[in-house]
């Protein structure tokens, strides 16, 4: 996973979703826009964060480590159990 670029700007945040609340979009595989970088923030509790290219990669995000999702990157998260995270769109 590459590291947010520090040139970018936050410009929308969702808001906070549960494990009971999170859009069925989100855990089906979706992109962001050409341009449209995410940062996935885990409020509590642990997300599985799946990238299918240019390389399939899985993480596990909490509090201590946020999801970075490149623009028109492929993926999907699923929460582990009890969790609330949200998301942020840089550009």
């Amino acid at each position: 996973m590459k590291p947010l670029p520090q040139v970018v700007h936050c410009y929308r945040r969702t808001p906070e979703f549960s494990e009971s609340t999170i859009p069925s979009g989100l855990t089906s595989a979706h992109r962001t826009k050409s341009g449209t970088w995410g940062k996935i923030v885990v409020v509590e509790g642990t997300l599985r964060y799946e990238i299918f290219e240019p390389v399939r990669e899985e993480h596990e995000l909490d509090k201590e480590h946020p999801g970075v999702i490149e623009p028109q990157q492929l993926h999907t998260v699923e929460p582990i159990g009890k969790v609330r995270f949200y998301v942020e769109f840089y550009c």
